[in-house]
């Protein structure tokens, strides 16, 4: 494997996970976290998926990598429109419903998880927009680093397709490190759905779908359901 794919990885694996726990870290050592703050993370978050994704593409274009080796190309549009309609479909709501479950449980939400989503996700109509500008950026940068560039990497160095799924949902849920472990080990399991729907459909298009309506929902129903009233009732006031 070339080099410069040898620190693609080391980044996917160590520095995006250590920047996650970071930048979780601070947010949970601030006293409140605002509408700027959130505004700032959404924004930054934005700007950094996009400049990885430019640099990995770019050496993706000097090593020769054709746009279909990294399932960037559409080979049956009716097929893959189906299933990516189907799939948002039950994932969506198989996400809603998880998150009343969590929500409407007797028993109080982990400390962390509530702590998380007071502090990420959007509680005002003018922190929405730009967190939905988020989910769609997650869903096109992510399924290209982990599905796209991550899978071809792997499959061209010998690896067969069960291992780059394996390898490449491993990376996926490394990044989510920073939700604990509950975090990691779900994104882990989508990361193999995902990996294993890119081979099935032979591309990107389905599983970009699926993960944007992922984060959509999180940010739709998360604050319902995993935000106190009283937090976003002071993060109006202020």
């Amino acid at each position: 494997m070339p080099w410069d794919f040898l620190l693609i990885f080391l980044f996917l694996g160590v520095i995006v996970p250590w920047r996650g726990r970071v930048r979780l870290r601070q947010l949970l050592a601030l006293p409140v976290v605002g509408t700027v703050e959130r505004l700032t993370l959404y924004t930054s978050t934005i700007a950094f998926q996009w400049l990885t994704v430019a640099v990995v593409a770019w050496r993706l274009w000097a090593h020769g990598y054709a746009p279909a080796a990294l399932g960037l190309v559409i080979h049956n549009r009716t097929r893959t429109a189906l299933a990516a309609l189907a799939g948002s479909a039950i994932l969506g709501l198989l996400h809603t419903l998880n998150l009343r479950r969590m929500g409407r449980s007797p028993e109080k939400l982990p400390v962390s998880l509530q702590a998380l989503s007071e502090r990420v996700l959007p509680q005002s109509s003018s922190e929405l927009l730009p967190y939905l500008a988020l989910a769609v950026t997650a869903g096109l940068c992510e399924e290209f680093l982990y599905r796209g560039f991550a899978m071809a990497a792997l499959a061209h160095a010998g690896i067969p397709g069960w291992g780059t799924v394996l390898l490449s949902s491993i990376l996926f849920g490394l990044a989510h490190l920073y939700q604990g472990r509950g975090g990691l080990l779900g994104t882990l399991l989508i990361g193999a759905v995902f990996g294993t729907a890119r081979i099935a459909y032979d591309g990107l298009a389905a599983v970009v779908l699926w993960h944007i309506t992922v984060d959509v929902v999180a940010g739709v129903a998360g604050p319902r359901y995993l935000v106190k009233s009283d937090a976003i009732a002071s993060e109006r006031k202020i």
